[in-house]
């Protein structure tokens, strides 16, 4: 018998905790999963990526967003939406998702306890309940998934209702007519375009001189043209002196010398990793000063052998995508198991309105490292499908090696484009070529269309392969052509 209680502990169950937990009972090993909330899920099923993704789904279908350009900018599928149409379908996911993952531990035989824990030693943790109860735990191996929570700086006067940071902007009661968002990261860029299509008058500011640094240049100069012409007044490049909550609206004021006035304004400028209650000196850890703890990234070990940590408390990429993969790797490696290592080559996702996602390399990448390239583009107002959805807007941009003729990144800003990208995956971690997508056939009248106009838009500007030249017959010197006789 172990000395420990448990062969593995898992402090949080969001997204990278879930997926330690149950590989961790699917190999037959003693795992407990502590969560501070009465509720499993963490911050992915509570407070982000799927009330946040549930929200959008909502607002588009509500609004009719997606038949505006067919039956005008004034159609609605409801003409007075609230609040309340907004958090119904929101519930209804939440409850499915947290009944899914109860059901989950539960055949998967994965023991959780909430409450708060904080390490007391290096292989014990106390869990503090919320009927002030506290419980010791030993374990042989524990894994650190705890995510984040928002940022909220002294200055900035929070109030919970008109003032408010991401976590309690799903809780608003009323929609407002005016939102002001600072930061545009991903979460503000989601929120401030969701809210845009509800017809609120937004404005999104942004400090520095750009935003999304990570995503392709010509991608975001696309996305910027959209939003600013679906209503967001985009501000960059001017810090804020001050945010006033003066009663009857909010005040910023801006170090330009401009004004913004709103109804409300929601603060989504960075998030802090869960770690400042764990007590992890107790264990040997430390952390940066944003609260996120150092990992090795193959296995996700921290400086600690016995300890790991994985999904947003670790910091980049922090999606829940990520996440998912990253649990099952550390617990797999925790518990001395053999497992297939995470492909090199995974997707992002931005669910604004209109969606962005990216595979591989930009273009700005490229250029940086001084690889040899080629553009390939398409509009989906290119594709038919494009016609019958009555798509004005998104693109499709592919780069490939002049060298390899390799795919190298993919971008996509557009309908559908957290869909699509993963065609271009699956091609980037099979090593496949701007050839794949000039041979195959894709399904007609299908968005993915855009990937065989792309493909062909760069092959007809790259150098053709030996190997697909059309070679010629050549007459034979020195022989004279036969005679033509009689039948």
């Amino acid at each position: 018998m172990s000395q420990y209680d448990y062969d593995l502990v898992i402090i949080g169950s969001g997204p990278s905790g879930r997926t330690a937990a149950i590989q961790a009972g699917k190999l037959k090993r003693r795992v407990l999963v502590i969560d501070r909330k009465d509720r499993l899920g963490g911050v992915s099923v509570h407070t982000g990526t799927v009330p946040s993704k549930t929200l959008r789904e909502t607002v588009l279908n509500l609004t009719g967003w997606r038949e505006r350009s067919f039956y005008g900018r004034a159609y609605r599928v409801k003409d007075q939406i609230d609040a309340e149409d907004l958090k119904a379908r929101l519930h209804m996911t939440l409850d499915h998702e947290v009944d899914v993952l109860e059901h989950q531990f539960n055949r998967n035989h994965v023991e959780w306890l909430a409450g708060l824990a904080r390490f007391t030693g290096p292989h014990e943790v106390e869990v503090a309940t919320e009927a002030g109860d506290t419980t010791r735990v030993t374990a042989e191996k524990f894994l650190i998934a705890t995510g984040t929570r928002t940022y909220r700086p002294d200055d900035v006067p929070f109030n919970g209702k008109t003032i408010v940071d991401g976590d309690e902007f799903l809780e608003m009661e009323d929609i407002p007519r005016s939102l002001i968002v600072v930061g545009a990261g991903v979460i503000g860029v989601e929120y401030a375009t969701m809210f845009s299509a509800l017809d609120v008058r937004v404005t999104l500011i942004e400090p520095r001189e750009t935003f999304l640094d990570f995503i392709d240049r010509t991608i975001i100069q696309d996305f910027t043209h959209q939003i600013r012409e679906n209503g967001v007044d985009l501000r960059l490049g001017s810090a804020i002196e001050k945010i006033e909550d003066e009663g009857t609206h909010i005040e910023v004021s801006m170090a330009n010398g401009r004004h913004v006035r709103g109804e409300m304004l929601l603060f989504a400028a960075g998030r802090m990793g869960n770690t400042d209650s764990l007590n992890l000196k107790a264990v040997g850890l430390e952390t940066d000063h944003r609260g996120r703890i150092s990992v090795e990234r193959k296995t996700y070990q921290t400086a600690v052998p016995h300890v790991y940590a994985t999904g947003d408390v670790i910091g980049h990429p922090s999606l829940a995508s990520t996440s998912l993969q990253q649990g099952r790797v550390a617990a797999c490696h925790a518990l001395d198991t053999p497992t297939v290592p995470e492909s090199p080559w995974f997707p992002y996702g931005i669910y604004s309105v209109p969606e962005i996602s990216t595979c591989g390399m930009s273009e700005e990448e490229l250029q940086e490292r001084g690889v040899p390239y080629e553009v390939g583009i398409a509009r989906f107002r290119e594709t038919s499908r494009g016609h019958i959805m009555g798509l004005e807007h998104g693109m499709l941009k592919m780069l490939f090696s002049l060298k390899t003729r390799r795919v190298l990144g993919v971008q996509i800003v557009g309908e559908g484009a957290t869909e699509l990208i993963h065609i271009a995956q699956a091609v980037l971690n099979l090593k496949g070529t701007v050839e794949y997508f000039v041979q195959n056939t894709f399904n007609y009248p299908t968005l993915a269309e855009a990937y065989k106009i792309a493909g062909l838009d760069a092959f007809n500007r790259m150098p053709i392969p030996d190997e697909f030249k059309v070679k010629h017959p050549t007459k034979k010197s020195g022989k004279s052509e036969p005679k033509k006789g009689k039948a």
